[in-house]
């Protein structure tokens, strides 16, 4: 997934209309997505619809997950361990000399 990305890539996650996570660079998103990973014991996207205008693209996702057994520590217990969650959202790709320069993923 990395080879794909700007080196100084943007990353914002928004849930609600809240911005709940962001990361700057490869560094600080390989991070955050290898947290994320561990938050689930299983993972399933699925592309729902596509738009790509210009330098832009759009993908409709549908997600769910099951949550880990052992959520990591700090996190806000809203959902127990082993529920599954399901949300609709949709991921905007700017791309910048052939790669992802920005990516933001509402939900």
């Amino acid at each position: 997934m990395l080879a794909l990305l700007d080196p100084d890539v943007e990353f914002e996650n928004v849930a609600g209309g809240t911005v709940t996570a962001r990361a700057s660079g490869l560094r600080e998103l390989r991070a955050l997505a290898e947290q994320a990973a561990r938050l689930f014991a299983r993972r399933e996207q699925r592309i729902t619809e596509y738009r790509e205008t210009g330098e832009m693209a759009t993908v409709g996702i549908a997600y769910e997950g099951v949550l880990a057994p052992e959520l990591l520590p700090g996190l806000p217990q809203v959902l127990e361990p082993g529920a599954t969650l399901r949300l609709a959202g949709r991921s905007t790709f700017e791309f910048r000399g052939g790669r992802i320069a920005r990516l933001v993923d509402e939900s």
